[in-house]
This record gives C-alpha cells, structure tokens and sequence, in this order.
C-alpha cells in the first residue's frame, strides 16, 4: 500500500490522473524478480561466487603440495603485499603498460588519421591494418616468435642491418625481453585500436574541416583543433581499452617468455598462473588475484569519470 500510495502522491504532483497509472503490485513484483532470476542464478554461479571465493582463499595458506589449508586471516594479504616477489611483478606489469598503452594509441591514431582520407585504393589499407583483429594470442605469438628468432628471424637481422649487434636475442636479453613482447602486444591489439578510432572519425561532421578550412587552417591545426578535441571521448575509451588489456596478458607472455628471462617478463597475471599452477599457493595467487581485480575496478571508473 506504501508504494501504491507513494505512485499516487507523484501523480498528482505532476497534474496526472493516478487512475490511469499501472501501479505495480505484490503479484507483479514477485513475477519480476521469477523473470530476472535466470540472470541473477548465472551471475552468482559465475561472477559473486567465484569473487566471494577468491577473497576467502587469500585467507588460506596451502602446504608446499597444495593439498592442505591453514586459515591465516589477512595475514597472507600482509606477506604478500611485503613480498619482494610482488613488487617487481607489479612494478613489470607498470612497465609494460606504460610500453604498450602510448605507443598502440599513437600508432592507431595514426594510421587511423591517414586511412580516414579519401583516396584511391585506400579501402585495401583499411583492410590491412584491421587484419589483426582475426588473429589470436597464440597465432600472433607464434609468428612473433619465429620473427624474434636470433639465427632467422627478420627483427635481429634487420637490426643487425642497422649496426644493433649486441642484442640479437630480443627475448633472452632481460634488457629487450619486455619491450619485444609490448610490441608483439601493440601488433596484436593495433586492428582494434584502428577500428575504434575510424569510426570515431567517422562519426566527427564534414562541416567542421570545411569550416577551419575558410578559415585557413592547416592540416595540424585541424588535426589538433578539430580532429583531437572531438575525438577525445573515443581516445580515452581506447586508452581505457589498451590498459585492462595490457594489464590482462597472459598468452604473450606464456608463448613468447614464460616470464624471463629470470622476472623480466613476470607481469601480475603470469605471476598469478605460476603461483597457482606451478608452485600450488593457491592462496597467493589469489591475493594479487584481488589486487588486480582492484585495479581493474580503478581503471573502470576512470572512463565514467
């Protein structure tokens, strides 16, 4: 009665006949929630549960057989946080972001700008530069890795070409290893930069550029008064883009390094793989498990800001 009474306040405030209003009642409610209840079953079965689960388990500590368990509290929270281990993990993943995220936007903002003019022929390279959209994590590592191969692979040739002879092995140098798989990771995720932002540009008016153009503006002051200004919901949508998946790699990783050579390459997701899979610390892996889940929340709430 509460609610319907509350309806009926409301439509009067606002000059509507209450009589005419569809107030939802007990049964109709009850009949909402029995429609919803498929979507809230699968989210809890596959989204609440297992978050509920992993905050559990980084209160458990596993014997060196990942057998038996011992309730720590958040002492393990604690250990971990300390933890040598963690911090060059976290202070790698940074890295990486930081070499993937700039260079993937600027690259696709690039050749998104210089697809975007009317020429002929130019659908061929729209094409091409979205082609890396259709190739998976384990293709694109694969062919990488033949491509960082010291004894044939074109990338230490090509800059044993240039005079760069001292590190032909990209991915067994701890000094190149993490840049050569940012770039196999700015490769991979470049199509989808590229589509984003074509139909970002896509979307901004003719009559802008014919209006600066009267006004004799040159194509940079276009691109930086025109192009950049209305083209910045989409560019922090890809930036926003670019970061989760840069701080959610795992298959480069994997294929390419398997976290070396030593920890050069044990990003926080590979260090969450090995802790649960290869060293059996389930409880470990499921603390920095909740530290990224953090940061992917902090990353979320950027782009609504």
């Amino acid at each position: 009665m509460a609610l319907r009474d509350r309806w009926r306040g409301r439509a009067k405030e606002q000059g509507v006949d209450s009589n005419s209003l569809a107030v939802p009642g007990k049964g109709q409610t009850w009949r909402a929630y029995l429609m919803l209840s498929p979507v809230l079953i699968v989210f809890g079965v596959f989204v609440f549960y297992p978050l509920v689960r992993t905050f559990w388990l980084g209160t458990q500590r596993t014997d060196p057989f990942g057998i038996n368990t011992v309730s720590v509290g958040l002492d393990q929270y604690r250990d971990t946080f300390s933890s040598d281990s963690f911090r060059r993990s976290v202070v790698t993943t940074f890295k990486f972001v930081l070499l993937t995220v700039p260079p993937g936007l600027a690259l696709g903002l690039l050749i998104a700008v210089l697809a975007h003019k009317p020429l002929r022929g130019i659908a061929f390279f729209r094409g091409l530069f979205s082609s890396t959209v259709a190739s998976s994590v384990a293709v694109a590592s694969v062919m990488w890795l033949a491509l960082f191969n010291p004894n044939v692979g074109a990338v230490p040739k090509l800059l044993q070409s240039l005079g760069w002879v001292d590190r032909l092995d990209l991915l067994g140098d701890k000094a190149t290893a993490l840049p050569a798989v940012a770039a196999s990771t700015v490769w991979l995720y470049l199509g989808a930069t590229f589509i984003i932002i074509s139909a970002g540009l896509q979307a901004i008016p003719d009559e802008m550029y014919e209006a600066a153009e009267i006004d004799g503006a040159s194509a940079w002051t276009k691109f930086r008064q025109v192009t950049l200004p209305l083209l910045t919901p989409v560019l922090l949508f890809v930036i926003v883009m670019l970061t989760i998946n840069a701080f959610q790699t795992f298959g480069q990783i994997h294929f390419l390094t398997e976290g070396g050579p030593g920890d050069s390459t044990r990003v926080l997701v590979y260090s969450i793989f090995e802790d649960a899979r290869k060293n059996f610390d389930d409880g470990r892996a499921a603390v920095q498990a909740v530290f990224l889940f953090f940061i992917m929340i902090l990353i979320a709430r950027i782009q609504l800001w």
